[in-house]
């Protein structure tokens, strides 16, 4: 791949390497380095054998299926880390979202109205602090004969009190939302754990990926299937619980090699 890095470079496009290992290949090391040089008055770059043009626009990304790469410290220092790996109080979270929006969709579809109300109420109070400021900044003279500035002023202490009131019931109908949501949580920490779990098998034998849609197909079926007892949230629970675990066992022994199977 060395011939299409040299193309890149020079012309400035963007290159992406997939399935890095963790040993990066020494040819990468200047770019990695940004051992740049000149050559007169043009940007110059040495890989392998080759001096090439360097040109600034040129973007280098490396990515990885590792589930917990361990890169030397000197590789750390010389590139920037995103970890996109799910974290599990983010699969927790998506987890108690998807469980609520099926057993209880009119408490999730408060959750997101509430969010944006929030963020409106936040928006609108900003855009009045904001337009008393530009004309308190543009006003001359004495800001009492400014009828636009009273005016404003006025308005805003009324539409302020509002959206106070506003946020204060915001506040009421989110604490009952959150106590609902409360419910379903013990769900939500087993099945994230639980990925986690599954998720490690690559250690016993690489080709044991499991990805994340994979495993929220399960967990909708899990929702699906499970016993539903009549206005009994415990049992309920209960259900999801044993389903979700026996259909993740089910799934799982069906993928494995027959030497790893008891």
């Amino acid at each position: 791949y060395a011939r299409i890095l040299e193309i890149a470079i020079a012309n400035g496009d963007p290159v992406l390497i997939e399935s890095v290992p963790e040993t990066i290949d020494p040819l990468l090391e200047p770019l990695l380095q940004k051992a740049v040089f000149k050559a007169g008055s043009i940007n110059m770059i040495r890989l392998g054998d080759s001096t090439v043009e360097y040109n600034k626009d040129f973007k280098l990304y490396l990515t990885t299926k590792l589930p917990n790469p361990h890169y030397s410290p000197e590789v750390c220092v010389q590139v920037t880390l995103l970890n996109f790996m799910v974290t599990p109080d983010g699969l927790q979270d998506q987890m108690l979202g998807i469980l609520v929006a099926r057993e209880e969709p009119e408490v999730e579809k408060k959750r997101v109205n509430l969010v944006i109300e929030s963020a409106q109420s936040k928006a609108q109070l900003k855009e009045i602090e904001d337009k008393i400021l530009h004309l308190l900044k543009a006003s001359t003279g004495n800001i009492l004969d400014d009828e636009e500035l009273i005016s404003t002023l006025a308005n805003s202490k009324i539409t302020s009190v509002k959206i106070e009131e506003r946020v204060k019931e915001q506040e009421k109908t989110g604490a009952l939302v959150q106590q609902t949501r409360e419910s379903y949580v013990p769900v939500a920490v087993r099945s994230s754990a639980m990925f986690f779990v599954i998720a490690d098998l690559c250690k016993v034998e690489p080709t044991y990926q499991y990805s994340l849609e994979w495993f929220v197909d399960i967990y909708l079926l899990a929702i699906k299937t499970a016993e539903k007892p009549e206005r009994n949230l415990p049992k309920r629970l209960q259900a999801l619980q044993l389903r979700f675990i026996e259909l993740a066992f089910q799934k799982v022994c069906d993928s494995l090699f027959e030497k790893h199977k008891l």
